[in-house]
């Protein structure tokens, strides 16, 4: 269970003028414009991209609701851009795997004209 002042990581799902949107579990929320920095903010996409995930810190939840305010403004907001050691990088993977995926769906397709 999450709490004031926790630190989570959560999902971009929307971005408007006045802030963004999220999703962590259950709880939607949104992280408003005053809360992503201590500067001006010209364009929220100056910070944040659309599906991003990011940390946040929790200012305020409501139970009742499953709705979190949250802010990025005093923490280090983005993740780790280190690659987990058991992902490949980029497309790579998919560009090793086309071939076979296409040799398959060919033999499927084959098969089910021959029927």
């Amino acid at each position: 269970m999450i709490k004031k002042g926790d630190v989570i990581k959560v999902f971009v799902s929307g971005i408007e003028d006045y802030g963004i949107f999220i999703k962590y579990e259950e709880y939607t929320g949104l992280i408003h414009i005053s809360e992503i920095s201590n500067n001006f903010v010209k364009s929220i996409y100056d910070y944040v991209s659309l599906g991003e995930q990011i940390y946040a810190e929790v200012l305020e939840i409501d139970e009742d609701t499953k709705k979190i305010k949250l802010s990025i403004k005093n923490i280090e907001y983005r993740i780790c851009n280190k690659i987990p050691e058991n992902v490949e990088e980029g497309f790579k993977s998919l560009e090793e795997k086309l071939p076979e995926w296409i040799s398959n769906a060919e033999n499927e397709m084959k098969k089910m004209t021959n029927k």
